[in-house]
């Protein structure tokens, strides 16, 4: 069920998608504009405060939480256990659609409204709902704009990032009767008129969880617009759906991970709205659901959890300044990588969750700048990460055997033999004088092209002598 191929295409396909992508001076037009929008906002967001202090307390919280994690989530769900909120656990993507299928049928639901969350998108939610006769609305605006183009989130911060003014115009325009008036407030306030409806009409509100405080027993969810806390707020029943990694040990542990993430992620000092969400609403109380559900989404994760190294995979909040400052994602966009998660977390993560036979190409996507590890709030060494999914996708080395599903995918038998060949010759200084005597005898029989690095380079030349033999000759 997660990562359906109709809604986000085949990772497989990378190459092609980027190759129409750079070809595409719209998409980089947007992207490039918007990224540094971005990395200014951020740079200016953490001016006065001691950033690299503030990273590493971040990267220490995430880390405690995650060694203590089966830990943690037993404490979870026994404090929102007593606090009235009913706990589920999902195996992975169909199992959890089916708890909320099931919550909702229970419920005699027909219309549900949905706020952000990137966990509804791994498992292909609204499809899902789609097919067994439940309207699911995205109330996020940047969600409800990509939910009316029938596209997916580029962005996992603000998935309609892909598009600029005039394509939203345009949009709303065909799908809603807007009128044409490229103006974004009036644009805006279109769309919330339009969802304020919708709030009122909805049997169950779905909502994403940033942080979920085991101590006690609290779902932490942050947002600009008030969607969010209308769609846990104005339905009769709310449905919580997150990843088994978000819990954290102590509600003090949230304020750092909210500075981080909130700058990190737009440049603000805090969102417009923080909500913490504990119980559902009690007899004395005028507003709030009824019901509140959490559905815990393992997902693969159980399986990253087990490696010392993928494990700080985990330690993500989904803050995406890792996209806002990789070249790579700058100019080709999200929808290129044909998952859920995009940019230099989706490259990282998604061949965890979905094996490396499908998504062999992402790995190798990064020139290994290291600009996403430089600006990760909770220090996510992704470089080294991307390097060790490149050696699985080979069959990994002897200091990391390979563990992750389709390791070997992308393993070339004569490539393998070409290495072992260069390992050798490199360790034995008799193969290595006699090997570097042959190539420069044959040279002239080097071919000119190897493959796409001489598309736009010239095919380095070998030496009519190598660098000993003119070091000997220049000896006295």
């Amino acid at each position: 069920m997660s990562q359906s191929s109709h809604q986000h295409g085949h990772p497989g396909d990378f190459k092609p998608r980027a190759d129409a992508a750079l070809r595409n001076p719209k998409i980089r037009q947007n992207f490039r504009q918007a990224m540094d929008g971005l990395m200014s906002k951020r740079k200016a967001a953490f001016a006065d405060w001691d950033l690299e202090a503030l990273r590493t307390l971040g990267a220490n919280i995430r880390l405690r939480a995650l060694v203590q994690l089966p830990e943690l989530l037993e404490q979870l769900e026994a404090r929102l256990t007593a606090n009235g909120i009913q706990v589920h656990w999902a195996n992975d993507g169909a199992e959890a659609c089916r708890i909320v299928r099931d919550i909702c049928v229970a419920r005699d639901a027909k219309r549900v409204i949905k706020g952000k969350s990137m966990v509804s998108e791994e498992m292909d939610l609204n499809h899902y709902l789609d097919a067994q006769g439940i309207e699911a609305l995205e109330s996020d605006l940047g969600e409800y704009i990509v939910q009316l183009a029938e596209e997916t989130p580029s962005h996992i911060i603000m998935p309609a990032i892909h598009k600029n003014t005039a394509d939203i115009t345009d949009l709303l325009h065909a799908k809603t009767g807007t009128e044409r008036f490229p103006d974004v407030e009036y644009l805006t306030a279109s769309a919330r008129k339009q969802l304020r409806e919708k709030f009122a009409q909805a049997d169950v509100g779905i909502s994403g969880v940033n942080f979920a405080v085991a101590e006690t027993g609290t779902l932490c969810l942050v947002e600009n617009e008030g969607n969010g806390r209308m769609t846990t707020t104005v339905p009769p029943c709310h449905i919580a759906v997150t990843g088994i990694e978000k819990v954290v040990a102590r509600l003090e542990d949230v304020a750092p991970l909210l500075a981080l993430l909130t700058r990190s992620a737009t440049g603000q000092p805090i969102t417009t709205y923080v909500n913490m969400i504990s119980r559902p609403r009690q007899p004395d109380e005028l507003d709030g659901p009824e019901a509140v559900h959490l559905v815990l989404v393992d997902n693969g994760r159980s399986s990253i959890y087990q490696d010392d190294q993928l494990l700080d995979t985990l330690r993500c909040i989904r803050c995406g300044a890792c996209m806002n400052h990789c070249p790579v994602y700058t100019r080709i966009g999200g929808h290129a990588y044909g998952t859920t998660y995009p940019g230099p977390i989706g490259k990282i993560l998604m061949p965890q969750l979905l094996g490396l036979t499908e998504t062999a190409d992402l790995p190798s996507a990064s020139s290994l700048c290291g600009a996403c590890a430089e600006v990760c709030p909770v220090r996510i060494p992704i470089p080294d990460l991307l390097v060790r999914l490149r050696q699985e996708a080979v069959d990994g080395d002897q200091q990391h055997p390979a563990i992750v599903r389709g390791h070997g995918s992308k393993r070339n038998r004569w490539e393998a033999l070409a290495w072992q060949g260069w390992r050798l010759m490199h360790t034995s200084p008799t193969l290595y004088r006699l090997g570097t005597r042959l190539a420069a005898r044959l040279r002239r029989l080097q071919p000119v092209r190897f493959g796409g690095w001489t598309d736009h380079r010239s095919a380095p030349k070998l030496a009519a002598r190598s660098l000993h033999a003119r070091m000997r000759e220049r000896q006295p």
